[in-house]
């Protein structure tokens, strides 16, 4: 027997909790939102005004003891997720939470436990996995199009370095950047992750050096599948999101471009150009934000498997800490090593 309707409260007010608030309230009929929850009140209530949302406070222990409430979202900052999972579970609610689930195993593993022990449900906020692009080429690889997966390219740069403060809290690149291509690599490959290598600098970016951070990386993965994945990223590319993909495999291969505003390509006797790439995240997966909280509802709902596990949350932040020990150490790690 399934129920009609999923009541949520909403823990974090901030970009992202914004825009699920706007999916949740505008785009997924079978969601209610009725609570925002964050630090700031002043946040708390703009949002819950702006989406139209009955109630807002400033404690989220108000969200976690409300009956009414079936299932929360995470959006507060990283260092806090791990705990609200574990609250939320003894709690008896539903939980999807946004990246990184922790920026250690060992806080992850307790919140995973938490969940078991308590039964409910656990969805990781990794949006690419929902975006039609990416999600053509797990199909190629499901479907041998492109016969044995043999070499995955993953291009990953941000238009613009977020604030020094934000990056002194982030984790670093690999964890709060990265961690997204880590994720990727697994779902396009269906297979595991055996060995990380890394090379990174800050090179024309000193704000980031001196946060203690890197803001350029090559990453190297091998899989258990014998398959390899290289990861290019940088915090500022000038023209751009740049998010691409090229799969090789043994029949054949298959790439994804990056979004534009339009189609219009303007030819003359300069050149042939284009207009810039989609500017940020918020605008090239915004669908795929709402195809991600629509599964999750569905999932409750229904009593299904969530389509993003806990573990999915987990094992790239192993990875992240493979890569940041592969960088220090100067050479490859296994994640056997940290995982």
């Amino acid at each position: 027997m399934t129920v009609e309707e999923l009541t949520v409260g909403l823990i974090g007010a901030g970009r992202i909790g914004r825009l699920h608030a706007h999916h949740l309230t505008t785009r997924i009929p079978r969601a209610r939102l009725l609570v925002v929850a964050d630090a700031s009140a002043v946040a708390a209530e703009a949002c819950a005004r702006d989406y139209c949302v009955p109630r807002f406070c400033s404690d989220y222990r108000e969200v976690l003891a409300d009956p009414q409430i079936a299932a929360v979202l995470i959006c507060s900052p990283t260092s806090t997720h791990a705990q609200l999972i574990e609250e939320a579970a003894h709690a008896g609610k539903h939980i999807f939470c946004e990246k990184p689930l922790a920026l250690d195993l060992a806080a992850i593993d307790r919140a995973l436990a938490a969940v078991a022990q308590a039964g409910v449900k656990l969805q990781t906020g990794f949006n690419r996995r929902f975006d039609t692009n990416f999600r053509r080429v797990r199909q190629a690889v499901e479907q041998g199009e492109i016969g044995l997966p043999l070499m995955l390219h993953i291009t990953s740069r941000d238009p613009a370095p977020p604030p020094v403060a934000y990056l002194q809290v982030s984790g670093g690149l690999f964890l709060d950047m990265t961690i997204h291509d880590f994720d990727m690599a697994r779902f396009l490959l269906g297979s595991e992750v055996e060995e990380v290598f890394a090379l990174a600098h800050s090179l024309n970016e000193p704000e980031i050096a001196s946060a203690g951070d890197v803001a350029h990386a090559a990453v190297m993965l091998r899989f258990t599948s014998g398959a390899i994945a290289t990861i290019s990223n940088s915090r500022r590319a000038s023209y751009g999101y740049d998010q691409r993909v090229e799969l090789f495999g043994s029949e054949g291969s298959i790439a994804i471009d990056n979004a534009y505003p339009n189609t219009a390509i303007v030819s003359d006797r300069r050149g042939v150009r284009r207009d810039l790439p989609l500017y940020f995240f918020m605008e090239r997966y915004a669908e795929s934000f709402a195809a991600e909280l629509q599964a999750f509802v569905q999932a409750v709902l229904d009593d299904r498997p969530v389509p993003v596990s806990g573990f999915d949350g987990r094992v790239p932040v192993a990875i992240a800490l493979a890569a940041q020990r592969s960088l220090h150490e100067h050479r490859p790690v296994s994640l056997r090593e940290v995982a």
